[in-house]
C-alpha cells in the first residue's frame, strides 16, 4: 500500500507540474530580509558508532581544544544535502581534514540525519560508507579493501536521481561519480572534458588547469531527472577571475552535453558553497568567503537564471544577517551564520531553504573561538515565494 501511494503522490505532482499555467517571467527582483524559522545542532564531536580511528596524519597538537587522533570516524563535513521526504537527510561528509595528504583514514560517508527543531538537535540514524568493489577505479586506491578515503577524492556535492542512486561530485579530478543506494560505485568516474586538478591522476606529467581541490563543489539535478549541473568552485587557466564553469550532463546518454554556464563571484576570493534547482532555468547558489567568525563578510545565497550565459544573480538570503524575532538557539534578533565554509541547501517549501555547515572539524571555529564548530541546521523563511518547479518535491 505504502509503495502505491507513493507512486500516486509522485504522479500527482508531476502532474501538477505539467498542467501548471506557465509564468512568462517568475523572476521578479528584490528579496527582502529572511528569517530565521528552525535551529539544530550535532556536536563537533561526534563520531560513527564501532568505527575505525581516525586522523592519525593530523599529529597530535590539540586543535581548537581538541586533540587527535581521534577513536573514531567524525560525523562531519556536510557539503552536501538530499531531502529523503521523511522528516531525514542524506548528508555527504568531505574528504575528512581538508587535504589528500591527512585524509588517508577518513572514510567518504554519507550519513542519514534527522533534525529536531523543537529540541534544537540533530539526530544520526546511520549511514554508509562509499566503496569500489568491482574495480571501477582503475588507479591505485588507500584500501585494499577498496572502502575509499579522503585520499582518493574529495567528494562535495551529491544528488539522488529518479532510480534512487546517487551522484557524487568529486573536486579532485574533477571527477562525477555514481553510486548505488547503498554506497557502492556502479561505474567508472567521469572525468571532466579538458579541465584537470593537480591531485587528478592522469595529469601524466601535464600541468593542471584548475585549482587544487576547486572541482564539483556544487551540483543539482534538473527538475525533469534527466540532466545534472555540476558548478566549479575553481576559475580554469585562462578564464577571467572570478567566473566559474556550470556544466550540463546528460544522464541518459552519460555524458557532457557541451552547454556551459559562467558564474561570476561577488569577488575572486569567494567560493561557491552548493547548489540546487527551483525550475528547468533557476537554481540556488551559496556564495561565501574563506572567512569567519566576525571576519566573515559574505555568506549568501543568490537566485540564478540560466536564461543568461552569465547567470543573472540575485540576492535570496544574507546569511549573516537573518531576522530571528524569536530568538531561536539562544541568540540575539539577530542571526548569524558565520562558518568558513556553508556548502548545504535544500527546498523544503516555496518559502523555506534548510542550511547547514561544513564544521571541517576540528580546524573551524566560527561560531565560538578556540572551540571546533558544531554541524548546525538551521531553516530560514524567504521574504516571497521562489515559485518553485513542484518537481522539485519529487
Amino acid at each position: 500500500m505504502r509503495r502505491r501511494m507513493t507512486i500516486t503522490l509522485g504522479a500527482a505532482v508531476l502532474a501538477l507540474a505539467m498542467a501548471a499555467p506557465a509564468v512568462a517571467d517568475p523572476w521578479r527582483p528584490g528579496f527582502d530580509r529572511a528569517t530565521l524559522t528552525g535551529f539544530a545542532s550535532l556536536p563537533a564531536q561526534t563520531f560513527v558508532p564501532g568505527s575505525e580511528p581516525s586522523g592519525a596524519q593530523l599529529g597530535t597538537a590539540p586543535v581548537n581544544g581538541v586533540t587527535p587522533p581521534f577513536t573514531g570516524q567524525p560525523v562531519q563535513g556536510f557539503s552536501g544535502i538530499v531531502r529523503r521526504h521523511d522528516g531525514t537527510f542524506d548528508a555527504l561528509s568531505d574528504n575528512g581534514y581538508g587535504a589528500k595528504a591527512n585524509s588517508a583514514d577518513f572514510l567518504l560517508r554519507v550519513h542519514r540525519i534527522r533534525p529536531d527543531f523543537r529540541r534544537g538537535k540533530v539526530e544520526v540514524l546511520g549511514g554508509f560508507d562509499l566503496s569500489d568493489p568491482d574495480g571501477h577505479v582503475t588507479w591505485p586506491l588507500t584500501r585494499t579493501d577498496r572502502k575509499l578515503t579522503g585520499a582518493d577524492f574529495d567528494v562535495e556535492s551529491i544528488v539522488r536521481t529518479l532510480d534512487g542512486t546517487y551522484w557524487i561530485g568529486d573536486e579532485f579530478g574533477p571527477f562525477l561519480l555514481h553510486f548505488s543506494p547503498t554506497g557502492r560505485l556502479l561505474e567508472a568516474p567521469v572525468s571532466l572534458p579538458d579541465v584537470k586538478a593537480p591531485e587528478n591522476p592522469f595529469l601524466d606529467g601535464g600541468q593542471p588547469n584548475l585549482g587544487r581541490s576547486k572541482g564539483f563543489e556544487g551540483m543539482a539535478r534538473s527538475v525533469d531527472g534527466r540532466r545534472l549541473y555540476p558548478l566549479l568552485e575553481g576559475t580554469v587557466t585562462g578564464d577571467p577571475s572570478g567566473s566559474l564553469r556550470m556544466h550540463e550532463f546528460d544522464l541518459r546518454r552519460q555524458t557532457y552535453t557541451g552547454k556551459r554556464w559562467t558564474y561570476r563571484l561577488d569577488s575572486p576570493d569567494n567560493a561557491i558553497g552548493d547548489m540546487i534547482a527551483v525550475d528547468r532555468n533557476r537554481f540556488l547558489v551559496i556564495e561565501r568567503d574563506n572567512l569567519q567568525g566576525d571576519a566573515a563578510r559574505t555568506k549568501r545565497i543568490y537566485l540564478v537564471d540560466t536564461r543568461d550565459q552569465d547567470l543573472r544573480k540575485t540576492l535570496v538570503a544574507d546569511l549573516l544577517d537573518l531576522a530571528n524575532p524569536h530568538g531561536l538557539g539562544g541568540f540575539g534578533e539577530t542571526f548569524r551564520f558565520p562558518f568558513q565554509t556553508i556548502e548545504d541547501v535544500v527546498i523544503l517549501d516555496d518559502r523555506t531553504l534548510g542550511v547547514l555547515d561544513d564544521n571541517n572539524f576540528p580546524f573551524s571555529a566560527g561560531r565560538t573561538p578556540g572551540r571546533p564548530d558544531d554541524n548546525e541546521f538551521i531553516t530560514i523563511r524567504l521574504s516571497r515565494p521562489l515559485l518553485a518547479d513542484p518537481r522539485v518535491y519529487l
